[in-house]
Order: C-alpha cells, then structure tokens, then sequence
C-alpha cells in the first residue's frame, strides 16, 4: 500500500512547486529557513547537495512524520558562480559572461524521511552552451523576461531558450530546479510512488 504520509517541499521556490505539481501528488510547501552560503573550496556539485540535505533536515525536525523534499541549485561558468542576479546590470554581467561559453548547473534532490531517518540523494548535472550574444539580444531578452530570480539569468523553460545553443542533461527539470526524473525514483524507494503497480 503507498505510503500516505505528507509530503513537505522544504522550498519557497514558485519554479519547484510548480515542477512537483506536475508529478500530481499532494504536497505542502514549507520555508527550510537554512542559509544557503557556500564554503569556500567546496566544489558545486557538493555544495548543492548539502544545501539540499540540510533544507530537507530543517523541515523534517519540525515535521517528524513526513516525507520532506530539500533541492538546491549551484551554477557556475567557468571560475564564475552564477547566483540570481537579483537586479538588471547583474544580469547583464552574467549573460555578457556567458556569452559563446558553457556554464554548468548542478542540481541536488534530497528525500529525508523524518520518522526513520532515512536519506535519499541525487545530484544532477546540466550542461548549458549558450550562444555568442550581443549586447542588443541581452538588453531584449532582458526587458522580456526578467528572469531576476534565476540563476544564470536566463529561464530555459521560457524565451531564455533562443540565448541557448545547447544542453546537455539526463533530465530536463533539473536545469529549471528540480529533478524529476531522479524524484520519482527516490519518491518509489521510500514507499510513495507516483504511479501506481
């Protein structure tokens, strides 16, 4: 019988909740309030995985009969780390930065059960080739998307497509945050599968 527990999303991120609405289970978003600075050193890869365990282990202590999902994104091009830009002109540095270069996301899955402790860890790498752009092409994808809030500056799943000249992943999701595909395996090992046998 699956498992009928809660399923907590420890994320605020509108881009994730929307990724697991796909997958059409009952979830609850829950703000992990966990510091996401990187250690110096620490490789991307690494970084993002603990950033999501340690969000999956903040919800699960408040919630100790639930299922909780942490993710967490590091991006970077080259010795560049690519955070969300937050504002215009950042932006504009990061896809200036980028331009006719491969930039590397690593995205981390974690699924934590909270009553027997068990943790379940996927990190998945997407490999973006953007193409050589000009400085009119940022200034218009820009002021039609606004991507401000996401790292690399450009949304794949949206207009942010025509700056790309290729991407290299295992799964699609992971690129815009979450991984699906390495989600709904570890979603059927703890006992929740999305489909049912």
């Amino acid at each position: 019988m699956p498992d009928s527990r809660p399923l907590l999303l420890a994320s605020t991120s509108r881009y994730r909740k929307a990724l697991l609405q796909r997958l059409g289970l009952p979830f609850e978003c829950v703000d992990p309030q966990v510091a996401e600075d990187l250690v110096d050193g620490e490789a991307p890869a690494a970084a993002a995985q603990r950033l999501a365990t340690a969000k999956a282990r903040a919800v699960a202590a408040r919630f100790g009969d639930a299922l909780v999902i942490g993710a967490d994104q590091v991006a970077s091009c080259g010795a560049l780390r690519l955070d969300k830009p937050g504002t215009h002109a950042s932006a504009v540095r990061q896809l200036t930065a980028m331009s006719g270069k491969t930039a590397r996301f690593e995205t981390a899955v974690a699924l934590l059960d909270a009553r027997s402790g068990t943790l379940l860890e996927r990190v998945v790498t997407s490999v973006v080739r953007f193409r050589v752009l000009t400085p009119t092409q940022i200034e218009d994808y820009l002021r039609r998307e606004q991507p401000y809030d996401c790292a690399g500056s450009a949304k794949a799943e949206g207009l942010g497509i025509a700056l790309i000249a290729a991407i290299d992943s295992e799964d699609p999701s992971a690129l815009i945050g979450l991984p699906l595909i390495a989600l709904c395996e570890l979603l059927a090992r703890s006992g929740m599968p999305v489909l049912r046998a």
